[in-house]
């Protein structure tokens, strides 16, 4: 569990720099160049992302039942993971998804986490997913609040691109229910 709660703390963490501290963000950016900050980043994001995969496994190994969900849940957990893959394609494909979500990101990752909390009630389950939960809402708010909210990479806005991340998001979705998440996570999520 530790190793699980330390990943969580500096992945969070370092995504959370924009929350509550921009100036310094901006200034460290200024300092050493747009680049060398991007790099930094993502070898933190990387190395805390595998320490948080690890210690869930890790912690995994002996749960620690906090409830337990009724099945029903994983039905309700299974609707509500639907949109999760295409608002997060949405995030990289500017079009009218994008533009009526405004923050796709950010709601995929609440909606993956609040459903997952739905099915699932161990306390290793509760940490991270709560985590994650907590977070993005936390940015939501903040994101919103922020005078200069930074461009992210896409593509160029097309009108072909809702069906793009429509059909895209609802295969990754068929897969991951099908077949990744019982070979990646060891669940089946159909039972």
């Amino acid at each position: 569990m530790p190793i699980l709660i330390a990943g969580l703390v500096i992945f969070l963490g370092i995504h959370s720099i924009s929350i509550v501290a921009p100036r310094w963000r901006d200034a460290q950016v200024a300092r050493m160049g747009a680049n060398p900050w991007r790099g930094l980043y993502s070898v933190v994001s990387i190395v805390s992302l595998a320490a948080v995969i690890y210690g869930y496994g890790i912690a995994r190994r002996t749960p620690v039942m906090l409830y337990a969900p009724p099945v029903a849940l994983q039905h309700l957990t299974l609707l509500l993971m639907l949109p999760v893959f295409p608002l997060l394609i949405a995030a990289y494909v500017p079009g009218r998804v994008k533009r009526l979500a405004r923050h796709p990101m950010l709601l995929a990752v609440i909606l993956w986490a609040a459903a997952h909390l739905l099915a699932n009630g161990t306390l290793n389950d509760v940490l991270l997913f709560g985590a994650f939960l907590v977070w993005a809402v936390g940015d939501l708010i903040s994101v919103g609040r922020r005078p200069n909210v930074r461009a992210v990479p896409s593509v160029p806005a097309s009108a072909v691109n809702d069906v793009i991340v429509v059909v895209a998001g609802l295969g990754l979705y068929a897969y991951t229910v099908l077949s990744a998440h019982v070979h990646v996570i060891g669940v089946a999520p159909l039972g």
